[in-house]
């Protein structure tokens, strides 16, 4: 015998959400939440029972100062179908662009993000791909003092056996055979005071051992295009080790403001300037 509720009418998610029939059918209305089927004999609504947690989800980010859009999109959305952190940003932010970089102007990259992030950015929250574990054991100590400060710090490969969770190291996160992020470079510091990021999907076709592979990369300090590639990959991280964030809020939900024009200025005259030295190598 099944253990689970029938279907609640939009009275019964009403009393045990707290949040009155009316203002539940003008959310329905407007934002297409909560979700309700229709019964065939009289058309009314009912609501499976993962609602609740969906309007009191909701409810936790309004009293947080999300607006109510915000608040419905990040609790219905499907987090990273693509299950690419490149392709999503790729996605959601067209405007930036990508550029043809090797292999060790991404390592200085990289390290130049991890240093301030390092030595500037307060409780930043981490992300790193590494493809394989062979590349993340040449930086494992740089990683190790990163998460001592981090309030987390993640990092995927191709863990044959991941370590098991404890505080102040970093959450290893093993990529099955199949997963995007095999071919993909990420460095990601979520930090009020010190956002950047970076990914970068590996051109097919190379010798996987040259030290002179390509990469399509594109790089931001932009606060909400970081903040979505750290949603991105926190979204990647539950699908492939869940329960590595115990319950916890990895993320604000409010959005951070967008990064001023000057800071667009800057962006464009950095790419400019990695692009030539690259070529120069």
């Amino acid at each position: 015998m099944s253990t689970s509720r029938a279907p609640l009418t939009i009275g019964e998610l009403a009393r045990r959400t707290g949040v009155p029939t009316g203002t539940l059918r003008s959310w329905e209305s407007r934002h297409g939440f909560p979700r309700s089927v229709r019964l065939a004999d009289g058309g009314h609504r009912r609501y499976e029972e993962s609602e609740v947690r969906a309007v009191l989800d909701v409810l936790e980010r309004r009293s947080s100062g999300v607006s109510l859009h915000t608040a419905v999109q990040r609790v219905t959305e499907v987090p990273a179908p693509t299950g690419s952190v490149f392709a999503e940003i790729r996605l959601q932010h067209p405007a930036l662009a990508a550029q043809v970089l090797s292999r060790p102007t991404l390592v200085a990259m990289s390290r130049a993000i991890e240093d301030e992030c390092c030595a500037r950015a307060v409780e930043p929250v981490l992300f790193g791909g590494f493809q394989r574990e062979t590349y993340l054991r040449g930086s494992i100590r740089r990683w190790r003092e990163l998460a001592r400060t981090a309030r987390h710090t993640v990092v995927f490969a191709d863990f044959a056996d991941p370590a098991p969770l404890a505080p102040g190291e970093p959450v290893e996160v093993a990529l099955p055979r199949t997963a995007q992020l095999n071919r993909e470079w990420l460095v990601v510091c979520d930090s009020p005071d010190l956002p950047a990021f970076l990914t970068a999907v590996e051109r097919p076709g190379q010798d996987a051992a040259s030290e002179d592979r390509l990469f399509e990369a594109v790089w931001s300090v932009d606060p909400r295009v970081v903040r979505d590639a750290a949603r991105v990959a926190a979204a990647l991280a539950d699908r492939y080790r869940p329960g590595w964030r115990e319950g916890d809020v990895v993320l604000p939900d409010a959005d951070p403001g967008a990064g001023s024009p000057d800071l667009h200025r800057a962006s464009a005259l950095f790419d400019r300037m990695v692009g030539y030295l690259d070529a120069a190598r």
